[in-house]
């Protein structure tokens, strides 16, 4: 299985102009369920800071970390737009070394799921639970996609198009593969940049990602060493996917 990229340029261009912020919802779940007054929260795998900079927005005392430059680069920038600041770490959440310790920790929009192989699925929640003091709060959102129980089969071809403020256009041609047995699925994308109908810049990604059952995670969880794990309704709604989250404690 591919191990989890790190986003490029134009991807997180493209994402930024599909889902550059969490909607207010999603931010007001995470805000009822972090420990705001007991310190510093750790969103890992904060990407382009879609929680990390409305959280921040809020008030919350949130630091960053993403294994992609360009993604950190973009959090930075939409900081910086509202005049705001934090730590922003550019390591990978398996091997996590930070030089602080936090309240509490979260992965939001199934972003623990590229974490595709359970050997780093455990040195993950193992590494952000050596990071986290009391209440060390610990909360991940996945989803199970709709394809779990009906795998296609072939491969997935889906085209996609954003708009950038410059008026320049990226494509997103994207092939999605379902492997139903092992829980995974492997994306291949290829962006393309355009301005009229001149190509000027291409990229390509394979993403991968599997998906949990309530139980697994609650067996991963506790693997891991952490305990009161609760499953709850995920901060995520819409499509046929199934959406879930699950807390625990370190």
């Amino acid at each position: 299985m591919t191990p989890p990229a790190a986003s490029g340029a134009l991807a997180t261009l493209f994402h930024d102009a599909e889902r550059s912020r969490a909607p207010d919802y999603e931010v007001a779940w995470y805000a009822a369920r972090l420990p705001r007054e007991a310190g510093t929260q750790l969103d890992a795998m904060c990407g382009s800071g879609r929680l990390l900079v409305p959280l921040t927005e809020a008030g919350f005392s949130v630091h960053g970390v993403d294994k992609s430059e360009s993604r950190l680069a973009s959090s930075r920038a939409k900081l910086d737009a509202i005049s705001r600041s934090t730590q922003l770490f550019r390591q990978n959440v398996t091997a996590l070394n930070l030089p602080f310790r936090y309240a509490a920790a979260f992965m939001g929009g199934g972003a623990f799921q590229r974490l595709v192989d359970r050997v780093a699925a455990l040195d993950a929640l193992l590494r952000l639970r050596a990071h986290l003091v009391e209440p060390g709060i610990v909360l991940l959102d996945l989803v199970i996609p709709a394809h779990a129980e009906h795998p296609p089969g072939a491969p997935v071809i889906e085209v996609r198009q954003a708009v950038l403020d410059d008026g320049s256009r990226i494509a997103c041609r994207s092939e999605t593969t379902v492997d139903a047995a092992r829980q995974a699925v492997r994306i291949q994308r290829r962006f393309e940049r355009r301005d009229g109908g001149r190509i000027i810049e291409r990229e390509d990604e394979i993403r991968a990602m599997t998906w949990y059952s309530e139980d697994q995670i609650g067996t991963l969880l506790g693997d891991s060493g952490y305990r009161d794990v609760r499953i709850e309704p995920s901060a995520c709604v819409g499509g046929d996917a199934r959406y879930f989250a699950v807390s625990a404690r370190a």
